[in-house]
């Protein structure tokens, strides 16, 4: 049986001819994500912005679809649902009411209570709490310093692990990618909470496995050719592994693309930011990240690591 090969052996693109128009495409979209970040806002979770959880028993473990329709009907906000111990209590969380009222999370309590019993008969009110606005904010700084951490950490990697050309064009593109991701969530109003942080971190580690796999790769060939021209090496090493990034960006979609039909409101915004930070993600690997290294001025012929003192004593024999 012969093997399904979507990309031929014998591609040979030249991706590195149109790096500048990338780079203008890089920069346009990134300016476009911050800006529409700092004019429209992201629009906050409960985690992020605090709000009221309540807790809700059901007779017997209820279609969470169900009750969040249920809950959003009241014109309270869009609500958070979690299912715990035995699958028929959940917990809803809801943003803090608008009104400022002493008694408008009470009346807010009361009116859920009052509408899930009416729609599921034999469910019972267990209790509440109020996520409060220092709780949110340290999730919120927890969130910015785990995804700022990650890429410094990747971009420290990459810089040893080869050249600090490496290192900067990966950070440069991850960059890229999470505010990609930022600007998705600006644009379209989906709810950013925890799991979406989840899914940025998720991006984070695609994209650097992606970058990783093409960036051992011109190293391997920078030893190899070291005569050819760095632009021609780029472009063969990226065609080489071209095939393995589009199979595995293939393969990944099918699978976020059954989460996203099948996976249901709670995990839609995670999915699509996963879709994007995929797509996105082989694209800064492929024409922002390797391109580059050339604009950082890398040039065939790394420098030649030092024998260790056996090897000499053998050549000296």
């Amino acid at each position: 049986m012969r093997l399904l090969k979507i990309i031929p052996d014998n591609t040979n693109i030249g991706f590195v001819r149109v790096r500048f128009i990338a780079f203008a495409v890089t920069t346009l979209l990134t300016v476009a994500a911050v800006a529409l970040v700092a004019i429209h806002g992201l629009n906050m979770g409960v985690d992020f912005v605090g709000g009221v959880s309540i807790e809700e028993k059901f007779a017997s473990p209820p279609h969470l679809d169900q009750v969040r329709e249920t809950v959003n009907e009241l014109g309270f906000g869009e609500a958070a649902l979690q299912q715990l111990g035995g699958q028929n209590t959940v917990t809803i969380r809801l943003p803090v009411p608008h009104s400022t009222t002493p008694d408008a999370v009470d009346k807010m309590v009361e009116t859920v209570k009052t509408a899930l019993a009416a729609k599921f008969p034999g469910a019972t009110f267990s209790t509440y709490s109020t996520v409060s606005g220092k709780v949110s904010g340290e999730l919120v700084n927890k969130g910015i310093l785990a995804v700022v951490l990650a890429i410094i950490g990747i971009a420290i990697f990459s810089w040893f692990r080869y050249e600090w050309q490496f290192g900067i064009s990966t950070a440069v593109a991850i960059i890229h990618d999470v505010l990609m991701a930022l600007g998705f969530f600006a644009v379209t109003g989906m709810v950013f909470d925890l799991n979406i942080v989840a899914a940025v971190l998720t991006i984070i580690g695609y994209s650097i496995n992606d970058k990783m796999v093409i960036d051992d790769r011109i190293r391997e060939n920078m030893r190899k050719y070291r005569k050819m021209g760095m632009s021609e090496l780029i472009d063969l090493s990226v065609n080489e592994t071209l095939p393995r990034t589009v199979m595995t960006s293939l393969t990944i979609m099918l699978a976020l693309a059954s989460l996203l039909i099948f996976g249901g409101p709670v995990l839609r915004g995670f999915t699509a930011a996963m879709m994007l930070g995929i797509v996105v993600g082989t694209y800064s690997s492929i024409y922002v990240s390797s391109s580059l290294l050339i604009t950082l001025g890398l040039k065939p012929g790394p420098r030649e690591e030092k024998p260790s003192p056996a090897s000499g004593a053998e050549r000296v024999r």
